[in-house]
């Protein structure tokens, strides 16, 4: 790791550590803090939500939409965006089981819609914890999983959003954050109860 990059690193608990090839595919070589990305970060973040918002008709529940609302929420930091990831990590599948576990999920999804398996909420936070238990990509996972539960809501299910952040920014360490990384733990084990209290389901 050069020292260029060290201050990029350090993450807020829950978050997904980059490594020396990740970081090579940082768009803007200048960054020398953790909360400079951030901000660059949401930069995009916001521009990427305004695609979404244009999005009359989308196939939520599918590989290329998956694929292409990550790109619009980190395309402009990210040389990688939009691309599963090719390592290891902390959390997540196996690289080569990320296409195979996330069609299974988008599956799932589908036929929960259909037969109203779930209420809304509860399907959407569901839906949430197996795209982050995966672990799609090589950052920007809880974000764009968030993002991708909140579409199956609005654009799906005419539902409204979750408040994922309570007044609080999930990125940062806050209580707020402590108990939604609780809840994820939580359902890794199947215990959902956490998770559907956390987004009043």
């Amino acid at each position: 790791m050069t020292d260029e990059y060290a201050n990029l690193v350090e993450s807020p608990d829950g978050a997904t550590p980059l490594d020396p090839d990740e970081l090579a595919g940082l768009k803007f070589k200048h960054l020398s803090t953790r909360g400079e990305l951030d901000q660059l970060e949401q930069a995009g973040l916001t521009d990427g939500l305004k695609w979404l918002a244009k999005q009359k008709h989308p196939d939520v529940l599918s590989e290329g939409f998956v694929l292409e609302l990550h790109k619009r929420l980190f395309g402009s930091v990210w040389k990688w965006a939009g691309t599963f990831r090719r390592t290891e990590k902390n959390i997540g599948v196996d690289p080569a089981q990320i296409a195979i576990q996330l069609r299974q999920l988008l599956d799932d999804a589908k036929y929960w819609l259909e037969h109203e398996t779930y209420p809304p909420k509860e399907l959407a936070a569901r839906f949430h914890h197996k795209l982050v238990y995966i672990h799609p990509f090589p950052n920007g996972n809880g974000r764009h999983a968030r993002i991708m539960a909140d579409a199956v809501l609005t654009k799906l299910l005419n539902e409204p959003a979750i408040d994922w952040a309570g007044g609080y920014r999930l990125e940062a360490m806050n209580e707020r954050r402590h108990h939604y990384i609780s809840a994820l733990r939580a359902a890794d084990g199947h215990n959902f109860s956490a998770l559907l209290k956390f987004v009043e389901a």
